[in-house]
């Protein structure tokens, strides 16, 4: 028989509970604050819920009644330099960390509104309702509030795309010598999410400073946790990761408090991250005024139980039971916060003059739709302390250089001018420089700090790079080893990353890079080969980069780690290996925005290319004897591709080929070409032709995958097409 032995992670997992003894101790101005920062939630939300009922609120109203005690219990103590996120039901969480901002961590319940403390709840309520006087000019409403001032990171909509996030700011935090620590808030429907257990994973090993809270409410919409998980109690998940993890009742805020300053001395003190999972419950359904029975999900029985635990009246009547409070001064409190929410709502709603017995949003406060597209990116202006520089332009010598070697020389002088610049991905700090060579050197130069190797887990690294981007005392540059990978991190590219410029009304830079390489040819097969300029290039507020050369990849670079925007840059493993020649200098210009090069001039059709089909529409041009004017694009987002020489050209050939080397589905001529037909047409004789490769991706046989992709051969018969369009000429 074998033997058996059980086994222990040796990681604390701790249940804490109050005694009469804690809250005797406890600091009745502690309790104070408790209690003020409660009845100002509830309030708020109960307005929230009224404008609902009426049809006021656009979109959704996910109301944190019940649930205030979990968030004001772990926040009332923070530093405005400590961050917290938190989901889609965030109200709660945002508001206990503005308010404690606004209060310095402490109320007078005698005056519990004073005139910052209105501005704040007039402008989370304006938020919420869609205003232009909102901290994010409306654009956030209630799922995606953010006040940087405050510590207030954003919450977010995506169920645990938030996690990474947190992570990220945490890790900038870290980098810059601080103990200050942040919060990320999610529920017991985000405790099975990969991007939540990744950054748990991620955390710990890196020994970043987040705490990971877990609001069990026991319901993800209508789903009870027991039907998603065969172990409900989510704060085990730290044990897998060696995370120390406390579980507690959500409903006693002093629990919840006593349980977050432990956690915060193990994070302060550098013990990395920690878990605590709060059981709370949420009085309504999912959205809206109903309670869940009323859709037949919850029992009436269990709501009654769950309201007689309710943290507001818990506070309140432990505080009469020491004498510190009375019920009329309780009362008071109740009355000032009702106050406060009464003229916050008076200041944004009137009667409807075209409805009676019915209310309206006052009209001029709602933004002007002419900003609908203002602050998906910057506009630049950052670059314009660097030199712009065509690489022909600059004189004195040249060297030979291999392209790879080019790439991480650019790095080399970018990082020892930034020392915010961090390099991260897998394998960047090994194998001599990665597994193609392009941060070869940096490892050994700068550290483990700044050349950070990851684990297999895009969706975390990435985002962790994100949060600390949205930060700003980093700047990532990431690797995807390939750029297929970036569907296992589409939520924080997208999603996040992406969007969070705009999103948040333009308050936040991203300064963020992601290196990836097109590897076509080189047989890796269907999910390593793609280009991913077409998907990019569809997702507002990233910018794209593509080089064809060595000298031209050294200013592309320089502006996308000059860029306060995120922006991909692609690379080919093609190129890799090619003998290169660069300017033998100290490698410091830009090639900004706006700044395509024409590699052959031409009359009869322009090609638009990039990468390494440069070099393959060249070649064509040759073979075919067709005057062909070859434009490198270099620049490929929307926004900062060079429409001037773009449009220069067609005037001249009235007719194009966009030529590239992948998929026709995921393709980026497609959009290009229905751009171009818009701004041009009247100039164009033919429509549009495009060189893709075929609809499914490259195969890992030799013979298929070559079939599968564009190169000379397909270029030389676009020209064909274009040159019989055109009569034969």
């Amino acid at each position: 028989m074998p033997r058996r032995r059980t086994l222990e992670t040796g990681v604390p997992w701790v249940e804490l509970t109050t005694t009469a003894a804690d809250w005797k101790k406890a600091d009745p101005a502690l309790l104070a604050t408790m209690l003020g920062q409660m009845q100002l939630i509830r309030t708020f939300e109960e307005s929230v819920l009224e404008l609902a009922g009426a049809g006021l609120v656009h979109g959704p109203a996910h109301s944190s009644i019940g649930q205030e005690g979990g968030a004001v219990g772990s926040i009332l103590t923070l530093r405005s330099t400590d961050g917290v996120n938190g989901s889609h039901r965030g109200h709660h969480q945002f508001l206990a960390k503005a308010i404690t901002h606004v209060s310095g961590g402490a109320l007078d319940l005698s005056a519990l509104v004073d005139a910052d403390m209105q501005a704040m709840l007039d402008r989370t309520l304006s938020e919420i309702l869609g205003l232009a006087s909102g901290f994010s000019g409306g654009r956030g409403g209630s799922m995606h509030l953010q006040w940087l001032e405050a510590g207030a990171l954003g919450t977010n909509a995506i169920v645990g795309g938030g996690a990474p996030l947190a992570a990220g700011n945490a890790w900038a935090q870290q980098f810059a010598g601080t103990d200050d620590v942040s919060i990320n808030y999610f529920g017991d429907g985000s405790s099975q999410i990969g991007s939540v257990l990744e950054s748990m994973n991620l955390a710990a090993a890196w020994k970043t400073p987040i705490l990971f809270f877990i609001e069990n409410n026991l319901y993800a919409v209508s789903t009870h946790a027991s039907e998603a998980t065969a172990d409900p109690r989510f704060s085990v998940r730290g044990q897998g990761f060696g995370v120390p993890s406390w579980r507690v009742d959500g409903m006693d805020p002093l629990a919840v408090h006593l349980a977050t300053q432990e956690a915060l001395a193990q994070m302060r003190a550098g013990e990395g991250p920690a878990i605590i999972e709060a059981e709370v419950y949420r009085f309504f359904h999912q959205n809206g005024p109903f309670p869940g029975s009323a859709f037949g999900y919850r029992p009436k029985a269990e709501e009654k139980e769950w309201r007689t635990r309710d943290p507001l009246l818990l506070v309140a009547s432990k505080m009469q039971e020491l004498g510190y409070l009375s019920e009329a001064e309780t009362a008071a409190v109740r009355d000032q916060a009702k106050q406060a929410m009464s003229d916050a709502v008076t200041k944004v709603i009137e009667d409807d003059p075209e409805r009676e017995g019915k209310r309206r949003i006052r009209p001029a406060l709602w933004p002007d739709p002419a900003v609908v597209d203002t602050g998906i990116r910057g506009d630049a202006s950052e670059l314009d302390a660097w030199e712009a520089k065509e690489p022909a332009e600059i004189g004195g010598e040249w060297r030979d250089i291999k392209f790879v070697d080019a790439v991480a020389e650019t790095m080399d002088r970018r990082m020892a001018a930034d020392d915010r610049i961090v390099v991260l991905g897998e394998d960047v700090h090994r194998l001599g420089g990665g597994t193609n060579g392009a941060t070869k050197g940096l490892a050994q130069k700068y550290g483990s700090k700044r050349v950070v190797g990851t684990p297999i887990s895009e969706n975390a690294f990435f985002g962790f790079a994100g949060g600390a981007a949205l930060d700003g005392r980093i700047r990532p540059v990431v690797e995807f080893m390939y750029p297929d990978f970036m569907w296992v991190a589409a939520d924080q590219v997208f999603n996040q990353v992406g969007k969070a410029r705009h999103m948040f009304g333009d308050n936040n830079t991203v300064p963020l890079v992601l290196r990836t390489k097109v590897a076509m040819g080189s047989g890796y097969g269907s999910q390593h080969l793609m280009d991913p300029a077409g998907i990019f290039a569809t997702q507002a507020g990233w910018r794209i980069v593509a080089a064809s050369n060595a000298a031209d990849y050294v200013g592309l670079m320089n502006a996308a780690l000059a860029l306060e925007d995120p922006v991909l840059v692609i690379e080919h493993m093609g190129l890799y290996g090619k003998a290169d020649r660069i300017p033998d200098t100290d490698l410091d210009y830009i090639i900004p925005p706006g700044a395509a090069a024409v590699r052959r001039e031409g009359a009869d059709v322009t090609v638009l290319t990039y990468l390494s089909m440069v070099d393959d529409a060249l070649a064509a041009v040759e073979q075919t004897g067709i005057d062909a004017e070859v434009i490198d694009l270099r620049w490929l987002d929307r926004a900062s591709i060079d429409w001037d020489t773009i449009g220069e050209s067609i005037r001249k050939t009235n007719a194009v080929l966009i030529v590239e080397q992948g998929a026709r589905g995921s393709s980026y001529g497609a959009w290009l070409a229905d751009e171009i037909q818009r701004r041009y047409f009247d100039w164009l004789d033919q429509p549009v032709d495009r060189v893709t490769g075929g609809e499914a991706s490259p195969s890992i046989s030799k013979v298929l995958e070559r079939a599968a992709i564009a190169g000379t051969e397909e270029v030389v018969e676009g020209l064909e097409r274009v040159r019989a369009a055109m009569g034969g000429k």
